[in-house]
């Protein structure tokens, strides 16, 4: 039996292990897959330390996937042996309501890769065909990876708070998720971004891309951003930390009629002045969950097209070390200065 290295979540709060294992088997619809690229994620903090439940253990962690089609199965049309693919990280039954409205995110069978199905730490990953999406050769696979996460959760956020050309744009972190919810959120036409954080170097990164850097160590985030629109507020705010404190910032920073979208995981109350800051000026709170297949195409292209830029992003490449992915993910759960950091097995 041919066997493979992976990085694995065996106990909640423990360190990840590296494990011999057998390269999973496929059947005649799937692919298999060698993995060039596996982003790691803050949910993979989540993961690890139990905020965020996944089963069975012990589990291949990784759902930003990148890499060359190895084999597929017999009825397998649509990609070949030596593709370039990125994976869309849910895999779905096609079939249940949820399916049928293209909401696949909610699919009654659905398993997310790094969650509930083996994931991409590892040399080899089996996958549906439907999710191995082509990756044009104008995108790394480094890059590739972070699509298929950050960048898919940023574009769905930002379809959820049916942002218009024209109108102003908040995103409270910018991290993976948040460099590419700036240049996204320029690409389908907001007049003026603002970007939030505490780290310099963040910032400087985000005013290259033509935001407007807003640093929460030097005064409340949003009585910065409201000086800075003529006390109008922006008309979207994008929250992708998951603090308390930061939901109630992407809250008090829309104006009338904005939109506050909620990416960010938080297991902790948040505080809302329902009449002033809801109802008053009819201000929406919308949570965004995941992204889905059809978004995909359109995200590859802003990428191919450069309007998606995310060489900046990938801040770090290491190999598929346990003790490295640990470290990476204990400066992820401090909130460290790392953009993102990319295992390349």
């Amino acid at each position: 039996m041919k066997t493979m290295r992976a990085v694995r979540l065996v106990e909640v709060g423990k360190p990840l292990e590296l494990q011999e294992i057998p390269v999973p088997s496929f059947n005649e619809r799937e692919v298999l897959v060698r993995v060039r690229a596996a982003g790691i994620c803050h949910s993979d903090v989540h993961y690890r330390a139990g905020k965020s439940p996944v089963y069975p253990l012990p589990m291949t962690l990784g759902h930003e996937v990148a890499g060359v089609v190895e084999e597929v199965g017999d009825e397998v049309t649509m990609v070949k042996p030596g593709d370039r693919v990125c994976l869309h990280y849910m895999v779905t039954c096609g079939n249940c309501y949820y399916c049928s409205l293209g909401s696949e995110q909610f699919c009654e069978q659905g398993r997310m890769l790094g969650h509930y199905t083996n994931g991409g730490y590892a040399d080899y990953i089996a996958v549906p065909e439907r999710n191995a999406v082509r990756l044009p050769d104008e995108i790394s696979f480094e890059q590739g990876a972070t699509l298929m996460c950050a960048s898919a959760t940023s574009l769905h956020a930002l379809r959820k708070s049916r942002l218009k050309g024209g109108e102003t744009l908040a995103v409270i972190g910018v991290g993976g998720l948040g460099m590419s919810a700036i240049q996204l959120g320029r690409a389908l036409g907001a007049r003026e971004v603002y970007a939030v954080d505490i780290h310099p170097e963040k910032l400087r990164m985000a005013a290259n891309l033509g935001a407007i850097p807003v640093n929460a160590m030097e005064g409340d985030a949003a009585e910065q951003i409201r000086r800075l629109t003529q006390q109008r507020g922006v008309d979207v705010s994008l929250e992708l930390i998951g603090l308390p404190h930061t939901i109630q910032q992407a809250l008090l920073s829309v104006g009338v009629f904005g939109r506050a979208v909620v990416v960010g995981i938080s297991d902790q109350p948040v505080m809302v002045d329902t009449y002033h800051n809801l109802l008053g000026p009819e201000v929406e709170l919308i949570g965004s969950n995941d992204h889905l297949l059809q978004e995909l195409p359109l995200l590859i292209e802003f990428a191919r097209r450069g309007q998606l830029n995310l060489s900046g992003v990938v801040s770090r490449v290491i190999p598929l070390d346990a003790a490295q992915i640990n470290q990476a993910l204990d400066a992820l759960e401090q909130f460290s200065g790392d953009i993102r950091t990319v295992i390349t097995p």
